[in-house]
């Protein structure tokens, strides 16, 4: 049974009736860029066919009351006094409720019943999943016009401000904008989004490693500090607006700021190249550069783990596999790489095994196809 199915089933026990609209929003995985987002950089994600759905019909009240099958559980909370509350997955629908108040928007009361197979904290972005459904369910109550950068705007303003993480846009614009079929090239600065073909013939195959972040908002926070002290000693407002030319002819800059900076520029190219040999069907050169971004990442940005490095040699150590990275925050999580399609099967059996006898673990593997973005689905 789909979880559509299972989210529309468990509302109909509940509410004794079909519920009005059923509505979901993808995880993503991120092809190459990262880290580039919060310095007004360019990013290359998928939606995938990973999402969050919630089953819902509008209530005549201020209430939101949500039933979490993954968690077994019950919450409401009132529009008219929205208060923090003890972390957890609804303090992410109080804070999408509170950014779009807090944007003009006159939401109502709803009930329903979400459900999601986004991996939570492998980086795949289940909670940028959550909030863009959760927006899409208040839009549709309510009968707010759906323009999804804005949508996207507002609940990265609810991750910032009201969870309190400092994410960039990338995770929820590509929630909110994904093409199925294809990645999208998003500038972080202006919003401006394309659609970018995936190459033919290839898989995209996510390769969780089973070990979660855990406490890295710190690390995060740190490194996004040490970008932005990058920028002031180039004078510009973000690192996006240095070149790898001016980059290299630099100094004076610390050695670890320095470290952060030249992964930030050299993904930043990287991430433009990879768009145009996606535009060309050059499989090769995708994974060449999907490569480069894992060493960067691991040796200047600092982000990787020995569990993805072992996944990432796992993956490019195999017949077939054209390039894989890190993706994500880092520290834990998810690779992904680039496959030929007829190699996907073998492929998935021998990287499994290969990091289990390297690290232990027994990993999760998904082959994912590229998704549309939020949608009302019926």
């Amino acid at each position: 049974m789909s979880l559509q199915e299972r989210v529309v089933l468990e509302a109909e026990r509940r509410f004794h009736a079909r519920p009005n609209l059923v509505v979901r929003a993808p995880g993503r995985v991120n092809l190459i860029g990262e880290h580039t987002d919060y310095n007004d950089g360019f990013v290359l994600p998928m939606a995938i066919d990973r999402a969050v759905w919630i089953a819902l019909r509008p209530r005549k009240d201020a209430q939101v009351r949500v039933h979490s099958l993954h968690f077994d559980q019950t919450a409401e909370f009132s529009l008219n006094r929205l208060e923090h509350g003890k972390a957890g997955w609804l303090e992410y629908l109080k804070g999408v409720a509170w950014a779009l108040q807090e944007a003009g928007c006159q939401v109502q009361g709803w009930e329903g019943v979400l459900a999601g197979d986004v991996p939570l904290g492998a980086g795949l972005s289940s909670s940028a999943a959550l909030e863009l459904a959760t927006a899409r369910a208040f839009a549709a109550v309510s009968n707010l016009p759906w323009d999804p950068p804005e949508m996207a705007k507002i609940c990265q303003r609810a991750e910032n401000e009201w969870v309190g993480m400092n994410c960039g846009i990338m995770d929820q614009l590509i929630s909110a904008t994904g093409v199925a079929g294809h990645a999208v090239l998003i500038d972080c600065r202006t919003l401006e989004t394309q659609a970018v073909p995936l190459p033919p013939d290839t898989a995209v195959v996510v390769l969780d490693t089973a070990t979660r972040r855990g406490l890295v908002d710190s690390a995060y926070n740190e490194r996004r500090a040490q970008c932005e002290a990058a920028a002031r000693f180039f004078g510009v407002p973000a690192l996006r607006d240095v070149d790898i030319d001016r980059f290299d002819k630099s100094d004076g800059l610390d050695a670890v700021a320095r470290r952060r900076a030249r992964h930030v520029v050299a993904e930043n190219a990287r991430t433009l190249q990879a768009a145009e040999a996606m535009r060309r069907g050059d499989t090769s050169e995708l994974g060449r550069l999907m490569n480069a971004s894992h060493v960067s990442l691991r040796d200047d940005f600092e982000v990787s783990s020995s569990e993805l490095d072992a996944m990432v040699a796992c993956a490019q150590g195999q017949d077939g596999c054209c390039g894989a990275r890190m993706t994500g925050a880092g520290f834990g999580g998810c690779a992904v790489a680039l496959v030929r399609a007829e190699a996907v099967g073998g492929l998935v059996t021998t990287v499994a095994n290969c990091y289990q006898t390297a690290t232990g673990r027994v990993p999760s593997i998904y082959i994912c196809k590229a998704a549309a973005g939020a949608g009302v689905e019926a």
